[in-house]
């Protein structure tokens, strides 16, 4: 499985309406405290948006409400891993990302057998207090060396900083701060999906974003 190289995290279907149009290819929605009825809605709604615009949609931690709703892809951090049904998302035929932050964690999400890895934070981040200390690019390619599906970066990335980023093995820059704080966030998201372009062209048209 490959991934496409720009993959933004959005906290509704809102921001999905506004940054789809960018010509995004995979996007995860991370919906926070929200209702059940709300979150129900938001993924069906989030799933029609994606399907229409040809965009591989990510739900996070949501695994129920996601195999219930006929998602294709789930992410997982490590509190939600604990607690979830690995068996019924495997049976429903999701496929699995799973957050990690240390070499302890990355052993855990290694045993779950996930299709991708999230490593961070890789630089700083202000979108929360994390208890990690930035990872960097040295740890970006250690962990490539050690995992066998496609390691995503997160944390702290910028334009500027994609292509070193990639450069050290990451293989797709899951991206927050730097799309939603942004004065014009839709021409941000334009601009990254144009400064990842020449990893997109190294993608099998028949293994993109989430596609065996």
């Amino acid at each position: 499985m490959q991934l496409d190289p720009f993959y933004p995290i959005v906290p509704d279907t809102a921001w999905l309406k506004r940054l789809l149009p960018a010509g995004l290819k995979l996007v995860q929605l991370r919906i926070k405290d929200a209702p059940a009825d709300i979150v129900r809605t938001e993924i069906g709604e989030a799933l029609r948006l994606c399907a229409d615009a040809g965009c591989q949609l990510v739900v996070n931690d949501y695994w129920r409400e996601a195999i219930e709703a006929g998602a294709d892809f789930v992410h997982l951090g490590q509190e939600d891993l604990s607690g979830a049904d690995l068996g019924a998302i495997r049976d429903a035929g999701l496929k699995l990302g799973i957050s990690t932050h240390s070499d302890e964690e990355l052993g855990i999400a290694l045993a779950a057998g996930p299709d991708y890895v999230a490593l961070g934070p890789v630089y700083p981040t202000l979108l929360k207090k994390m208890p990690w200390a930035p990872q960097g690019l040295d740890r970006v390619t250690a962990w490539k060396a050690k995992v066998p599906c496609p390691l995503v970066a997160i944390g702290g990335l910028t334009p500027d900083r994609a292509a070193g980023v990639l450069e050290a093995g990451a293989d797709t820059l899951a991206v927050i701060t730097d799309i939603v704080t942004h004065e014009q966030p839709e021409a941000r998201a334009e601009t990254w999906v144009e400064i990842t372009e020449p990893w997109r062209r190294r993608l099998s048209p028949h293994t993109r974003a989430g596609r065996q």
